[in-house]
């Protein structure tokens, strides 16, 4: 405390810090071209950001409840994840009936968040060569039409 003012002026400049760091990261995931290129672009990218972020995503996750400015910086992060999901599978959605699309909107969030990606890793014991292997099937399952 000899730096910041509280424990949440605290987690705000860490956040601020590695959000320098994963903004070069997490780059551009092409909209377009076959969809096997665009589904491995998605899962290298989560792959290599999931991994640089374990450690710290799993203390902010036991910080969530308690602090404003973690909370906000997850909420983000996943909102940007899960409209990075939907700009990028953009063709497949419309494919779909517009009645599904906000659901399969949801499926893709939710199975291609740090969630999931921890889950493969912890829960499962994959190494994250096979995790990788088990979102992209997964993804490309949700896509079919």
């Amino acid at each position: 405390f000899q730096h910041y003012a509280d424990r949440e002026a605290l987690f705000a400049a860490v956040t601020a810090h590695r959000e320098v760091h994963l903004a070069t990261l997490l780059g551009e995931v092409p909209a377009d071209g076959p969809l096997e290129e665009r589904l491995t672009a998605v899962v290298e990218q989560r792959a290599r950001v999931f991994e640089w972020i374990a450690p710290v995503r799993r203390a902010a996750l036991l910080m969530e409840p308690f602090s404003e400015s973690i909370q906000a910086a997850l909420s983000g992060f996943r909102a940007l994840k899960r409209d990075e999901l939907a700009r990028v599978f953009a063709e497949e959605l419309a494919a779909l009936p517009e009645a599904e699309r906000a659901s399969r909107v949801g499926a893709l969030g939710a199975a291609g968040s740090f969630s999931s990606w921890d889950a493969l890793r912890t829960q499962q014991g994959l190494d994250a060569d096979a995790a990788a292997a088990a979102l992209r099937c997964t993804l490309r399952g949700l896509l079919s039409v």
